[in-house]
């Protein structure tokens, strides 16, 4: 039986010619990254096996259904959260002492889309593309709510934004009511390193349980099903680690990017915790636990819904931020934790940037480096919050 599959290809860069100068001399051979290639193809078994022995195949994965990394409802109301005049999570991780806002950075966020028209994000050029087979609007909100947390100007007196100095955002529909592929990550990664993104925001997750009841519905029994999505789940994990190493790759010709990912809300402590979820579990990827915090000046305690592993966390409980047709509202989720890391990101970039040495590694080595266990409730697991919140750069 054919069913589509991802094959990701690494195609080597492009040299052109030396030319000559003057002396006779030849100037050094100058070579131009490709972007990350792939393409969906309808396979069967035995031309899956073929498929992976072409050279130029670094990963083969079926196409998997992807989802929303769901938010829980605050109890808190906007109305509360506005008193502060600040977001709490702005102040958590130091972006409202840093030096830096997130200018010269380009930030893309791969969600549910966003609403262009909200006040949060006037004076930023907003390159969007639909990936899904639904209208452009936001339907959901979350989207709209996370890039609001990275790079959103004031909202009714109220900072919102980790990097408000952003002045282009890439905004990638990848995820519509009914939820996205893995095909249509894939192809939005490569379209957000196409278009110059140092930082790739992604509150998203595989619908495992989708993906045995999408089997299912073709026929299989249900042991079939579940073996045969185990197996899925396996080659996405390896799909989207071999993206990273070819978006890495792109350092060595100017291009850096980041991608950080939400770990997953499966957790349900303290009755059990459950590891990071793909794609934020492959390597290359840094993946963003949640921290709440029960009061100002109180100590951060992992959120009950976090999932463990993670590399880094943020803030996640009760973030105030954009929705929809305007105005503020309340969510809670490694979904608005993700955004918080890939804002302080940004800050980051910017500096090394100023430094004259925006490199991949070298952000990703500040921003891990740099994050902080301080503020934590005694006795924290630090499987659960990796290097720590991540901090914002104060000189």
């Amino acid at each position: 039986m054919k069913r589509s599959y991802v094959v990701l290809r690494n195609i080597a860069p492009e040299a052109f010619p030396s030319k000559k100068t003057r002396g006779g001399i030849k100037a050094s051979t100058t070579y131009v990254a490709h972007a990350p290639e792939f393409e969906i193809a309808e396979l069967t078994g035995k031309s899956v096996k073929k498929a992976q022995q072409e050279k130029t195949t670094m990963a083969i994965a079926p196409v998997v259904p992807m989802k929303l990394v769901t938010p829980l409802q605050s109890k808190k109301t906007a109305a509360e959260a506005k008193a502060a005049g600040i977001a709490w999570g702005v102040k958590a991780v130091q972006a409202d002492t840093s030096t830096c806002n997130g200018e010269g950075i380009v930030i893309a966020v791969l969600d549910t889309g966003i609403d262009p028209n909200h006040a949060a994000f006037q004076g930023v050029e907003l390159q969007c593309k639909n990936f899904t087979d639904e209208g452009d609007d936001d339907e959901h909100g979350h989207g709209t709510h996370c890039a609001g947390t990275i790079f959103g100007r004031d909202v009714d007196g109220m900072r919102i934004g980790i990097a408000p100095g952003i002045k282009k955002a890439l905004i990638g529909k990848v995820l519509g009511n009914s939820g996205g592929g893995s095909d249509k990550i894939i192809e939005a990664i490569q379209w957000a390193v196409s278009n110059g993104a140092n930082v790739i925001s992604m509150s998203l997750g595989m619908d495992f349980p989708g993906y045995v009841k999408a089997l299912e519905n073709d026929g299989l029994e249900t042991e079939h099903a579940t073996s045969i999505a185990l197996e899925g789940y396996r080659t996405n994990i390896m799909l989207f680690q071999s993206m990273a190493e070819l978006v890495a790759q792109q350092e060595m010709f100017g291009k850096s990017t980041v991608l950080v990912a939400a770990a997953g809300n499966e957790s349900k402590r303290p009755n059990y915790e459950i590891a990071v979820s793909p794609p934020a579990v492959s390597d290359g990827f840094i993946s963003v636990a949640a921290l709440g915090s029960k009061a100002d000046g109180k100590p951060f305690t992992v959120a009950d819904f976090s999932n463990t592993g993670a590399r880094i966390s943020g803030p996640g409980v009760d973030i105030v931020s954009a929705k929809p047709g305007g105005g503020l509202t309340l969510m809670s989720g490694t979904s608005m934790a993700t955004p918080h890391v890939a804002g302080v990101a940004a800050l980051w970039g910017q500096k090394l940037l100023g430094e004259g040495s925006l490199r991949s590694t070298l952000l990703i080595d500040r921003l891990v480096g740099n994050a902080s266990t301080k503020g934590m409730k005694k006795g924290f697991d630090p499987s659960d919050i990796g290097a720590g919140m991540a901090m914002a750069p104060q000189e």
